[in-house]
């Protein structure tokens, strides 16, 4: 499995791993019931620790965007299309709320900050 990690990054290890799993998930690239490598290759794969890979592991488990089965190992779950959309959207709520309110609180108006989301959108479609 392909990740991009990086110790430059704020954002610890473990939420790298994890966000970049849950996206290939929510986006379809890992359909339900893939295996993802196990804790011991995704750490060696990945140069991390297992305690980082099972954090990580732990948090898609909770999610109940992957399941576990005894000796097995670990499964993207059946998730249906419309959990997707709606975890995708919520993430999103959850991520856009703090910069908002500071946005808001520094006195930006809502339309210009509705201005600066679309640019932000556009700058990412012309990236693709």
């Amino acid at each position: 499995m392909l990740l991009h990690l990086t110790d430059l990054s704020d954002e610890p290890l473990q939420s790298q791993i994890s966000r970049q799993i849950r996206a290939n998930i929510l986006a379809g690239e890992l359909t339900a019931d893939s295996s993802l490598p196990s804790i011991r290759a995704m750490a060696r794969e990945q140069h991390v620790s297992v305690i980082t890979v099972q954090r990580a592991y732990e948090h898609l488990l909770r999610e109940e965007l992957i399941h576990s089965r005894r000796g097995k190992g670990f499964f993207v779950s059946n998730v249906s299309k419309q959990n997707k959309k709606e975890i995708s959207k919520q993430r999103l709520m959850d991520n856009l709320e703090r910069p908002l309110i500071a946005a808001i609180d520094e006195g930006l108006p809502a339309p210009e900050i509705i201005k600066i989301v679309k640019k932000i959108i556009e700058k990412i479609n012309n990236q693709k």
